[in-house]
């Protein structure tokens, strides 16, 4: 089986060759990519990343083993240029979506759940949204792709303590929960608040 880097080295002279680094990343690219900008505008994701891949295949790392974070790299920019479509498309989808109060009497408690599940949802997107586009990306790569720090790093053309860092700050402020903990142990065990 050939590496990734010896299927570029190959495809330089027989451009044919490189369908096999297609059929081998593939599908984690475009599951990077919907998980990132939604399906419909996943395959266009992965379309503009393989087409830029193969112009750039001369660029690629020869000392690399896998493609996958060259291409995750790749697909990660490609992302950033449609965020502007994306940004367009939910503010079209919020301004459509009726805002009129639906009731029934019957089903209270999964209504209930609903509800507080989709708070949720929504405090943890509004969390994430408010990230700084580096640490969300950073996040999306780890959480969502399960890639190592290292290939988020390579990914991201980033030292591996970068990713370290935008990771911890990113699990600091999405834990907003953490300083209630902390007050309220401190209440429990009688301690007074704000002296030491």
């Amino acid at each position: 089986m050939s590496t990734d880097s010896e299927i570029i080295r190959r495809s330089q002279d027989e451009p044919s060759a490189f369908a096999e680094l297609f059929d081998r990343h593939a599908r984690s690219v475009l599951a990077f990519a919907a998980y990132r900008v939604g399906r419909q505008v996943a395959d266009d994701v992965l379309s503009e990343t393989f087409l830029v891949a193969f112009r750039r295949r001369a660029d690629f790392d020869p000392s690399a083993d896998s493609a996958a974070p060259w291409l995750i790299g790749i697909a990660s920019r490609v992302i950033r240029r449609h965020r502007t479509v994306e940004a367009k498309q939910w503010r079209s989808f919020a301004a459509s979506v009726p805002q009129h109060d639906v009731s029934t009497l019957g089903g209270l408690d999964d209504a209930m759940s609903r509800i507080d599940a989709a708070r949720e949802v929504a405090t943890l997107r509004a969390r994430i949204s408010a990230l700084a586009p580096k640490d969300r990306e950073t996040l999306l790569l780890y959480a969502w792709q399960g890639m190592s720090y290292d290939d988020i790093a390579t990914a991201l053309g980033v030292p591996v303590g970068t990713v370290r860092s935008r990771l911890n700050r990113v699990r600091r402020k999405l834990d907003g929960d953490r300083k209630i903990r902390a007050f309220e142990k401190k209440h429990e065990k009688g301690e007074a608040v704000g002296h030491r």
